[in-house]
């Protein structure tokens, strides 16, 4: 049986970051992956997510400039750019561009704030409905590249990546745990980082973790979303990610990667899918009253989009309550659940957070930690 420090489960853009991590710090480590890394039924496949500095929370706004020195340490390691710019647009009642841009100016970000004539002038293609926040350093992830960038550069460092490796149960054994696979085999590990996406739930009631580490955890709801690519109009437009939040239905999009051959808006409706068990129970089927929901709204607010797709899939968000992240640890085992379908800007950061507490170096935020929150309430 092969032993490391430390074993990742799960090959998305947490596990991938957390496991480059652990290996640049000359931890022997090993990544499992159940099927293939950044694999379209998880939530890191595809090469177009949005990365932007716009949140109502200076904490993450903050956290987003941070996490620019590791990207461009993944882009030299990749040898191109994982985010192309494009500039991002916040409008909407109920995304208030205001108070994001106030949040910019604490951080120092750049930024514009405009009228809704003054945004339709530079975006003819939008109909915008409030006054816009324009941040033009916003731009588009390539998160399959990025997961491979960062697994390769583990690999490179003398890490182990086991493909198709299923985990079925992780036991306590001596000092370390023994994890076992659908097939049976076996690796020994000091400790274990659990970044397994919407399969954690299930993951975490399969581990031997105290009753009230689990019970401090928040509930996770698996959503399967859905994303729809549109044609442009006119190809020769400049298209910016952007964000809208209306009351009742909050809609994103960003140019569509290479895996929509580039020729369209990459649109969704945030939390707009169906709540699933977990993980394993999704069946990647369109609704079509959804479908039909998204076609209104590009008739009404995008009239530079063609108002039909041209592309359709699903993808996972592994939701909490608040939003927040999880990465939290307890006795050999640290979770790592950075999600809510926000997470994949903060990447390499969120990385070096994991290794952090997986190796005892550092803390991370409490707003991370769920356990340690709810010790302070109970103290």
């Amino acid at each position: 049986m092969d032993s490391f420090d430390y074993v990742v489960v799960g090959a998305g853009l947490a596990g991938a970051a957390t496991a480059w991590q652990l290996a640049m710090r000359g931890h022997q480590v090993a990544i499992v992956e159940r099927h293939k890394p950044a694999n379209p039924e998880g939530s890191s496949h595809g090469s177009a997510r949005i990365f932007r500095y716009a949140y109502a929370q200076h904490h993450y706004a903050a956290m987003v400039k941070e996490s620019l020195a590791g990207w461009q340490e993944l882009d030299r390691l990749a040898g191109e750019r994982l985010i192309t710019p494009s500039g991002c647009v916040d409008y909407g009642q109920e995304r208030k561009p205001r108070e994001l841009a106030a949040v910019l100016t604490g951080v120092g970000i750049d930024h514009e704030l405009m009228s809704a004539g003054e945004a339709a002038t530079r975006w003819p293609q939008f109909d915008f409905d409030t006054e816009v926040l324009w941040h033009q350093d916003a731009g588009v992830i390539d998160a399959d590249r990025a997961v491979h960038t960062m697994v390769d550069a583990a690999v490179g460092l003398g890490a182990r990546l086991y493909q198709d490796w299923t985990l079925v149960s992780a036991q306590r054994f001596g000092a370390g745990l023994v994890l076992t696979n659908d097939r049976g085999e076996q690796l020994g590990a000091s400790h274990m980082v659990a970044a397994a996406g919407g399969w954690l739930p299930g993951l975490l009631s399969r581990l031997e973790l105290p009753t009230s580490f689990l019970a401090a955890l928040p509930p996770f709801t698996i959503m399967q979303e859905t994303a729809f690519h549109f044609p442009y109009k006119d190809p020769e437009d400049l298209w910016p990610t952007f964000i809208h939040k209306r009351p009742g239905m909050q809609t994103y999009g960003l140019p569509g990667g290479r895996d929509a051959d580039f020729r369209g808006q990459k649109l969704a409706e945030f939390n707009g899918g169906k709540v699933i068990r977990d993980a394993a129970s999704q069946d990647g089927v369109i609704d079509s009253s959804h479908r039909a929901r998204i076609i209104d709204y590009v008739k009404r607010y995008i009239p530079g989009l063609v108002p039909e797709p041209y592309a359709e899939t699903t993808c996972l968000f592994t939701n909490t309550p608040t939003e927040d992240f999880v990465i939290d640890t307890t006795d050999r085992v640290t979770v790592v659940s950075p999600c809510s379908g926000h997470g994949a800007k903060f990447a390499p950061l969120l990385g070096h957070l994991a290794a952090d507490l997986a190796t005892g170096a550092a803390d991370v935020p409490l707003r991370f930690r769920p356990t340690l929150a709810a010790a302070g309430r109970s103290a």
